[in-house]
């Protein structure tokens, strides 16, 4: 079975498997574009719910879209902003509503109603000038009964369309060639209920997008990765679509995926532990076999006197030049420029990390 091994794109291209940093309100935290750049990351992901709230649609045009307002030139993706809305709405129903139409929310202790529409989810990430466009979808806890699962796999196949729809109008009067317009992904919800994956999967097919992505929650109840789930929509979505595993992004459950044949990943999961002082290592100069990688707590007192770096298998900034025992201090200072240099490493390893599982799984 033949995967898809890259993904052209306006601002360049993703080298699959790949792993995309959440730079959810245009940053990835405690990092600028050009440490992003240095260890080479091949894209972001910045979230469409949050943009549209702050700065808000006309300030990021204003400053010339993601790119431009970032400093980040490499490929972006924009996700719907449905994931977000939906844990507003489900966590608390007086905050909005979800109908046919799209999505009603207010801002947690705001007044203003925002309106979250297939048309205007594609309308604004179009307009962020983004690489990678996705569809709006109804989003769904893996433990929802049947009849939930069926309506919010009814309401993702009628976005889709919607999306498809408006994606081409936009695309037409723009006037883009197919080397200057982004690519449409669209998402397979479902839940737990295979049969409504399928069913969703098989509708998306026909409708057509570029890629296609795992809605959904991806871990169980205990946080373990739902591995059968996931496999079940690998197997639905043919093997010339690039797949992304929205949402995974632990170092054990990439390399999962990447096994079953996703080839793209996000999570703010790695720069999230890199600044509590979670920091990601090899254990070995090579390969992904046996225990392939363990956590480092820089909070631990045994690193106070240790002039060693975090991991003899990094290149990046921080291993090079930084030891344990500093990162250490600066991490008990709560000093900002620990953040930025945890960071940094977590995210390398994530690069490397591309780099074993290209070799591991082809």
């Amino acid at each position: 079975m033949q995967y898809p091994n890259v993904l052209e794109l306006p601002h360049g291209h993703l080298n699959f498997p790949a792993f995309l940093p959440d730079g959810t309100r245009g940053v990835v935290r405690a990092v600028s574009a050009n440490d992003l750049a240095a260890v080479e990351m091949q894209a972001v992901v910045m979230n469409t719910f949050h943009l549209m709230l702050k700065p808000g649609a006309s300030t990021v045009g204003t400053l010339g879209g993601l790119h431009q307002m970032s400093g980040w030139d490499g490929p972006i993706m924009t996700d719907s902003g449905g994931f977000q809305a939906y844990s507003l709405i489900r966590e608390n129903p007086k905050q909005g509503s979800i109908n046919n139409r799209g999505l009603i929310f207010r801002q947690q202790g705001g007044k203003r109603k925002y309106q979250l529409t297939p048309e205007k989810t594609i309308q604004l990430q179009i307009g962020f000038g983004a690489d990678i466009v996705v569809c709006l979808d109804d989003c769904t806890h893996a433990g929802d009964d049947p009849a939930t699962q069926a309506e919010a796999v009814d309401r993702t196949i009628r976005w889709a369309i919607s999306c498809r729809e408006e994606f081409d109008r936009l695309v037409d009067e723009k006037g883009l060639a197919e080397s200057e317009r982004p690519k449409l992904f669209a998402v397979v919800q479902g839940g737990g209920e295979k049969d409504q994956r399928k069913r969703c999967a098989e509708a998306l097919l026909e409708i057509g997008f570029d890629g296609y992505g795992y809605g959904g929650w991806p871990l169980d109840e205990d946080y373990n990765l739902l591995e059968d789930m996931l496999g079940t929509v690998r197997e639905l979505i043919p093997a010339e679509y690039p797949l992304h595993a929205l949402g995974v992004g632990h170092p054990e459950y990439v390399a999962a995926c990447a096994r079953m044949g996703y080839q793209m990943f996000d999570s703010a999961l790695p720069t999230r532990d890199a600044r509590r002082g979670r920091l990601y290592t090899f254990t070995g100069a090579e390969g992904l076999g046996g225990k392939w990688f363990k956590f480092i707590y820089m909070q631990d007192e045994e690193h106070i006197r240790s002039a060693e770096p975090i991991s003899p298998f990094c290149d990046c900034e921080t291993c090079a030049g930084y030891s344990r025992g500093y990162l250490h201090h600066l991490f008990k200072l709560g000093d900002h420029l620990f953040y930025r240099l945890a960071t940094i490493h977590n995210l390398r390893f994530m690069r490397l990390l591309e780099d074993r599982m290209r070799a591991a799984y082809g």
